[in-house]
């Protein structure tokens, strides 16, 4: 079974200095996908504009500035108020979001408590996939590991 965090929220459109636009939001964390952070923005469109990126760059980006190229995350104050920023690139264009930092903290917090940092890999299930994979199936004889890997140098033919 795989646990679902989410946080419906409303995030801000930077579009200059002195304007932004309100954007509805829900911050998406799922166990079957323990690395990641899904963002679905509500624009007005039929189908929100998705986002995917590490959890562990929007935790980093609470504390400092981190991240490059499509994702980059900060903290900072805007009108007094404490608040994470995100500068999201793509070739459909640019965005910069400014969301409400104790809103995305809190829910950062219920993530980690669901899958603590450095447990990730435990959720993935790798390791029983591969000792399923490499199990060998009882009646079964894989004539790939009864062959000679290295054909002697010894040449009948070519004598």
């Amino acid at each position: 079974m795989h646990t679902v965090v989410e946080r419906e929220l409303e995030l801000r459109l930077v579009l200059s200095p002195e304007r932004s636009i309100p954007v509805p939001a829900r911050l998406t964390y799922r166990t079957d996908d323990p690395y990641a952070v899904h963002i679905a923005f509500h624009i007005g469109s039929e189908n929100p504009v998705n986002w995917t990126f590490a959890r562990e760059l929007l935790v980093e980006g609470v504390f400092r500035p981190c991240g490059h190229g499509d994702v980059r995350v900060w903290p900072t104050k805007v009108d007094r108020r404490s608040v994470v920023l995100m500068a999201l690139s793509s070739p459909d264009g640019d965005a910069l979001l400014e969301a409400p930092a104790a809103a995305v903290s809190s829910w950062l917090e219920r993530t980690l408590r669901v899958v603590p940092p450095g447990s990730e890999s435990e959720r993935l299930g790798i390791d029983d996939g591969l000792a399923e994979l490499l199990a060998p199936t009882p009646g079964r004889v894989d004539e790939l590991w009864l062959r000679d890997p290295w054909p002697s140098d010894e040449s009948k033919d070519g004598e």
